[in-house]
Protein backbone atom coordinates (compact mmCIF):
# COMPACT_ATOMS: atom_id res chain seq x y z
CA UNK A 1 0.00 0.00 0.00
CA UNK A 2 1.54 3.29 -1.14
CA UNK A 3 0.84 6.39 0.96
CA UNK A 4 1.70 10.02 0.50
CA UNK A 5 2.58 12.13 3.53
CA UNK A 6 -0.93 13.47 4.07
CA UNK A 7 -2.48 10.00 3.78
CA UNK A 8 0.04 8.65 6.29
CA UNK A 9 -0.80 11.50 8.70
CA UNK A 10 -4.51 10.80 8.34
CA UNK A 11 -3.93 7.08 8.83
CA UNK A 12 -2.18 7.75 12.12
CA UNK A 13 -5.02 10.01 13.22
CA UNK A 14 -7.63 7.40 12.26
CA UNK A 15 -6.05 4.75 14.49
CA UNK A 16 -5.44 7.21 17.34
CA UNK A 17 -1.65 7.41 17.22
CA UNK A 18 -0.43 10.94 17.91
CA UNK A 19 3.07 11.94 16.83
CA UNK A 20 4.86 15.12 15.84
CA UNK A 21 5.84 16.26 12.34
CA UNK A 22 9.43 15.07 12.72
CA UNK A 23 8.36 11.52 13.54
CA UNK A 24 5.75 11.50 10.79
CA UNK A 25 8.24 12.68 8.17
CA UNK A 26 10.86 10.14 9.28
CA UNK A 27 8.36 7.29 9.07
CA UNK A 28 7.30 8.46 5.61
CA UNK A 29 10.91 8.55 4.39
CA UNK A 30 11.56 5.08 5.85
CA UNK A 31 8.62 3.77 3.79
CA UNK A 32 9.62 5.69 0.67
CA UNK A 33 13.30 4.72 0.79
CA UNK A 34 12.60 1.19 2.06
CA UNK A 35 14.97 1.72 4.98
CA UNK A 36 14.66 0.20 8.46
CA UNK A 37 13.49 2.61 11.15
CA UNK A 38 15.32 2.55 14.51
CA UNK A 39 13.46 4.13 17.44
CA UNK A 40 15.24 4.67 20.75
CA UNK A 41 13.83 5.95 24.02
CA UNK A 42 12.77 5.01 27.52
CA UNK A 43 10.35 2.11 28.06
CA UNK A 44 6.74 3.15 27.63
CA UNK A 45 7.10 6.13 25.27
CA UNK A 46 5.29 4.49 22.33
CA UNK A 47 8.08 2.86 20.31
CA UNK A 48 6.46 -0.57 19.94
CA UNK A 49 3.08 1.03 19.40
CA UNK A 50 4.43 2.81 16.32
CA UNK A 51 5.25 -0.53 14.71
CA UNK A 52 1.78 -1.85 15.51
CA UNK A 53 0.24 1.35 14.19
CA UNK A 54 2.12 1.09 10.90
CA UNK A 55 0.71 -2.40 10.35
CA UNK A 56 -2.81 -1.03 10.89
CA UNK A 57 -2.27 1.97 8.63
CA UNK A 58 -0.73 -0.16 5.88
CA UNK A 59 -3.41 -2.82 6.42
CA UNK A 60 -0.92 -5.62 6.60
CA UNK A 61 0.26 -8.25 9.07
CA UNK A 62 2.58 -7.39 11.92
CA UNK A 63 5.43 -9.89 12.37
CA UNK A 64 7.17 -9.37 15.72
CA UNK A 65 10.58 -10.56 16.85
CA UNK A 66 11.03 -10.01 20.58
CA UNK A 67 14.74 -9.78 21.35
CA UNK A 68 16.37 -11.11 24.50
CA UNK A 69 19.78 -12.13 25.75
CA UNK A 70 20.81 -15.39 24.12
CA UNK A 71 18.54 -15.04 21.08
CA UNK A 72 20.10 -16.93 18.18
CA UNK A 73 19.50 -17.49 14.49
CA UNK A 74 17.36 -20.60 14.93
CA UNK A 75 14.79 -18.68 16.98
CA UNK A 76 14.82 -15.63 14.72
CA UNK A 77 15.34 -17.16 11.26
CA UNK A 78 14.30 -20.77 10.76
CA UNK A 79 14.45 -24.30 12.09
CA UNK A 80 14.00 -27.63 10.41
CA UNK A 81 10.96 -29.62 11.45
CA UNK A 82 12.95 -32.60 12.71
CA UNK A 83 9.91 -34.49 14.00
CA UNK A 84 8.20 -34.31 10.64
CA UNK A 85 11.41 -35.32 8.86
CA UNK A 86 11.78 -38.35 11.14
CA UNK A 87 8.16 -39.29 10.55
CA UNK A 88 8.72 -39.09 6.79
CA UNK A 89 11.74 -41.39 7.08
CA UNK A 90 9.76 -43.94 9.10
CA UNK A 91 6.76 -43.90 6.79
CA UNK A 92 8.84 -44.14 3.64
CA UNK A 93 10.93 -47.01 4.94
CA UNK A 94 7.83 -49.01 5.89
CA UNK A 95 5.94 -48.40 2.67
CA UNK A 96 8.64 -48.38 0.01
CA UNK A 97 11.85 -49.50 1.63
CA UNK A 98 13.59 -46.88 -0.48
CA UNK A 99 16.39 -44.74 0.80
CA UNK A 100 15.44 -41.07 0.91
CA UNK A 101 17.65 -38.50 -0.73
CA UNK A 102 18.74 -35.45 1.23
CA UNK A 103 16.68 -33.12 -0.97
CA UNK A 104 13.57 -35.12 -0.10
CA UNK A 105 13.92 -34.11 3.54
CA UNK A 106 15.38 -30.65 3.27
CA UNK A 107 12.75 -28.80 1.28
CA UNK A 108 10.59 -25.77 2.03
CA UNK A 109 7.77 -28.00 3.25
CA UNK A 110 9.95 -29.06 6.21
CA UNK A 111 11.07 -25.54 7.07
CA UNK A 112 9.72 -23.82 10.17
CA UNK A 113 9.75 -20.11 9.44
CA UNK A 114 10.67 -17.79 12.30
CA UNK A 115 9.95 -14.03 12.17
CA UNK A 116 12.86 -12.91 9.96
CA UNK A 117 12.37 -15.57 7.29
CA UNK A 118 8.59 -15.23 7.46
CA UNK A 119 8.82 -11.48 6.77
CA UNK A 120 11.27 -11.96 3.90
CA UNK A 121 9.35 -14.78 2.21
CA UNK A 122 5.91 -13.21 2.60
CA UNK A 123 4.05 -12.83 -0.71
CA UNK A 124 3.13 -9.25 0.21
CA UNK A 125 4.81 -6.50 2.23
CA UNK A 126 4.62 -7.05 5.99
CA UNK A 127 5.66 -4.91 8.95
CA UNK A 128 8.59 -6.54 10.78
CA UNK A 129 8.87 -5.26 14.35
CA UNK A 130 12.23 -6.12 15.94
CA UNK A 131 11.50 -5.17 19.54
CA UNK A 132 14.13 -4.23 22.15
CA UNK A 133 17.08 -4.98 19.90
CA UNK A 134 19.43 -3.67 22.60
CA UNK A 135 18.69 -6.80 24.67
CA UNK A 136 20.23 -9.20 22.15
CA UNK A 137 23.92 -10.05 22.01
CA UNK A 138 26.32 -8.08 19.74
CA UNK A 139 26.87 -11.24 17.69
CA UNK A 140 23.17 -11.48 16.87
CA UNK A 141 23.09 -7.77 16.12
CA UNK A 142 25.85 -8.30 13.52
CA UNK A 143 23.84 -11.12 11.94
CA UNK A 144 20.76 -8.90 11.94
CA UNK A 145 22.68 -6.15 10.18
CA UNK A 146 23.63 -8.58 7.43
CA UNK A 147 20.02 -9.64 6.91
CA UNK A 148 18.75 -6.06 6.84
CA UNK A 149 21.45 -5.01 4.39
CA UNK A 150 20.55 -7.49 1.64
CA UNK A 151 17.11 -8.80 2.65
CA UNK A 152 18.20 -12.28 1.70
CA UNK A 153 18.93 -15.39 3.72
CA UNK A 154 21.28 -18.25 2.89
CA UNK A 155 20.15 -21.73 3.91
CA UNK A 156 22.87 -24.34 3.25
CA UNK A 157 20.40 -27.03 2.16
CA UNK A 158 18.34 -24.73 -0.08
CA UNK A 159 20.61 -21.91 -1.20
CA UNK A 160 19.86 -18.20 -1.01
CA UNK A 161 16.29 -17.01 -0.53
CA UNK A 162 15.69 -13.47 -1.77
CA UNK A 163 12.97 -11.27 -0.34
CA UNK A 164 9.80 -11.39 -2.43
CA UNK A 165 8.83 -8.03 -0.98
CA UNK A 166 11.05 -5.90 1.24
CA UNK A 167 9.30 -5.68 4.61
CA UNK A 168 8.71 -2.45 6.51
CA UNK A 169 11.21 -2.84 9.36
CA UNK A 170 10.88 -1.09 12.73
CA UNK A 171 13.54 -1.66 15.39
CA UNK A 172 13.12 -0.42 18.97
CA UNK A 173 15.74 0.07 21.69
CA UNK A 174 15.48 1.04 25.36
CA UNK A 175 19.13 2.15 25.37
CA UNK A 176 20.22 -0.67 27.69
CA UNK A 177 23.41 -0.87 25.63
CA UNK A 178 24.89 1.12 22.76
CA UNK A 179 24.02 -0.28 19.36
CA UNK A 180 26.70 -0.61 16.70
CA UNK A 181 27.40 2.22 14.29
CA UNK A 182 26.83 -0.19 11.42
CA UNK A 183 23.26 -0.89 12.45
CA UNK A 184 22.54 2.78 13.03
CA UNK A 185 23.96 3.71 9.62
CA UNK A 186 21.63 1.22 7.99
CA UNK A 187 18.55 2.77 9.60
CA UNK A 188 16.67 6.01 9.76
CA UNK A 189 16.67 7.18 13.38
CA UNK A 190 14.11 8.54 15.83
CA UNK A 191 14.38 9.28 19.53
CA UNK A 192 11.16 9.32 21.54
CA UNK A 193 10.70 11.22 24.79
CA UNK A 194 7.60 11.00 26.93
CA UNK A 195 4.98 13.30 25.41
CA UNK A 196 4.44 16.78 26.77
CA UNK A 197 1.21 17.65 28.57
CA UNK A 198 -0.64 18.82 25.47
CA UNK A 199 0.29 15.78 23.39
CA UNK A 200 -0.50 13.29 26.15
CA UNK A 201 -3.87 14.97 26.64
CA UNK A 202 -4.45 14.59 22.91
CA UNK A 203 -3.43 10.90 23.06
CA UNK A 204 -5.87 10.31 25.92
CA UNK A 205 -8.74 11.91 24.04
CA UNK A 206 -7.95 10.04 20.83
CA UNK A 207 -8.00 6.66 22.58
CA UNK A 208 -10.81 7.44 25.05
CA UNK A 209 -13.07 9.80 23.09
CA UNK A 210 -15.79 9.99 25.76
CA UNK A 211 -13.49 11.85 28.16
CA UNK A 212 -13.83 15.62 28.52
CA UNK A 213 -10.96 17.88 27.47
CA UNK A 214 -10.44 19.37 30.93
CA UNK A 215 -10.35 15.95 32.59
CA UNK A 216 -7.80 14.69 30.03
CA UNK A 217 -5.63 17.75 30.65
CA UNK A 218 -5.71 17.20 34.43
CA UNK A 219 -4.67 13.58 33.98
CA UNK A 220 -1.83 14.58 31.65
CA UNK A 221 -0.58 17.23 34.10
CA UNK A 222 -0.57 14.75 36.98
CA UNK A 223 1.29 12.14 34.91
CA UNK A 224 3.87 14.69 33.79
CA UNK A 225 4.41 15.83 37.39
CA UNK A 226 4.95 12.26 38.56
CA UNK A 227 7.38 11.56 35.71
CA UNK A 228 9.36 14.69 36.59
CA UNK A 229 10.74 12.93 39.69
CA UNK A 230 14.26 12.04 38.62
CA UNK A 231 14.69 9.36 41.29
CA UNK A 232 11.76 7.34 40.00
CA UNK A 233 12.81 3.90 38.80
CA UNK A 234 9.91 3.18 36.45
CA UNK A 235 8.03 6.18 35.17
CA UNK A 236 4.42 5.59 34.08
CA UNK A 237 4.20 4.60 30.43
CA UNK A 238 1.68 5.98 27.98
CA UNK A 239 -0.13 2.63 28.14
CA UNK A 240 -0.37 2.95 31.92
CA UNK A 241 -1.72 6.49 31.52
CA UNK A 242 -4.47 5.11 29.28
CA UNK A 243 -5.22 2.23 31.66
CA UNK A 244 -5.45 4.67 34.57
CA UNK A 245 -7.74 6.95 32.58
CA UNK A 246 -10.04 4.07 31.67
CA UNK A 247 -10.14 3.09 35.35
CA UNK A 248 -11.15 6.64 36.35
CA UNK A 249 -13.86 6.64 33.69
CA UNK A 250 -15.08 3.26 34.96
CA UNK A 251 -15.29 4.81 38.43
CA UNK A 252 -17.41 7.59 36.90
CA UNK A 253 -14.91 10.27 37.89
CA UNK A 254 -14.95 13.67 36.21
CA UNK A 255 -12.08 15.44 37.98
CA UNK A 256 -8.71 14.49 39.46
CA UNK A 257 -7.64 15.28 43.02
CA UNK A 258 -4.95 14.14 45.43
CA UNK A 259 -7.15 11.60 47.16
CA UNK A 260 -8.12 9.94 43.87
CA UNK A 261 -4.48 9.73 42.77
CA UNK A 262 -3.51 8.28 46.14
CA UNK A 263 -6.27 5.64 46.02
CA UNK A 264 -5.41 4.50 42.48
CA UNK A 265 -1.64 4.95 42.63
CA UNK A 266 -1.02 1.23 42.15
CA UNK A 267 -2.32 1.55 38.59
CA UNK A 268 0.44 4.03 37.77
CA UNK A 269 3.41 3.06 39.93
CA UNK A 270 4.15 -0.65 40.06
CA UNK A 271 7.24 -0.46 42.18
CA UNK A 272 7.09 -0.06 45.95
CA UNK A 273 10.06 2.30 46.05
CA UNK A 274 8.40 4.56 43.46
CA UNK A 275 5.18 4.60 45.50
CA UNK A 276 7.11 5.61 48.63
CA UNK A 277 8.90 8.28 46.61
CA UNK A 278 5.55 9.67 45.49
CA UNK A 279 4.26 9.88 49.06
CA UNK A 280 7.50 11.49 50.22
CA UNK A 281 7.98 14.02 47.41
CA UNK A 282 4.46 14.73 46.13
CA UNK A 283 1.61 13.16 48.09
CA UNK A 284 -2.07 14.10 47.99
CA UNK A 285 -1.31 17.68 48.95
CA UNK A 286 1.17 18.11 46.12
CA UNK A 287 -1.36 16.90 43.53
CA UNK A 288 -4.04 19.25 44.86
CA UNK A 289 -1.62 22.18 44.77
CA UNK A 290 -0.61 21.31 41.20
CA UNK A 291 -4.19 21.23 39.94
CA UNK A 292 -5.10 24.46 41.71
CA UNK A 293 -2.42 26.30 39.77
CA UNK A 294 -3.24 27.70 36.33
CA UNK A 295 -1.48 26.12 33.39
CA UNK A 296 1.96 27.69 33.25
CA UNK A 297 3.01 29.55 30.09
CA UNK A 298 4.64 27.01 27.79
CA UNK A 299 3.67 24.02 29.95
CA UNK A 300 1.71 22.39 27.15
CA UNK A 301 4.81 22.39 24.96
CA UNK A 302 7.31 21.33 27.57
CA UNK A 303 8.76 17.82 27.30
CA UNK A 304 8.75 16.41 30.81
Amino acid sequence: MQLDLSALRQGFIDVGYICDQNALLTVYLALKLQKPLLIEGAPGVGKTELGKTLAKVLRTELIRLQCYEGLDETKALYEWNYQRQLLRIQIDSRQNGNKLEEEDLFSLSYLLERPLLKAIRAPETKVLLIDEVDKCDPEFEAFLLEVLSDFQISIPELGTLQAKNIPVVVLTSNNERELSDGLKRRCLYLYFNFPDVARESQIIRSRIPEIKERFAMEIARVIAHIRSQEEMRKKPSIAETLDWTRALVALDKKRVDGGLVNDTLNLLLKNRQDQLLFHRKIGKKGIDQLLQQPVEPGEDLRCL
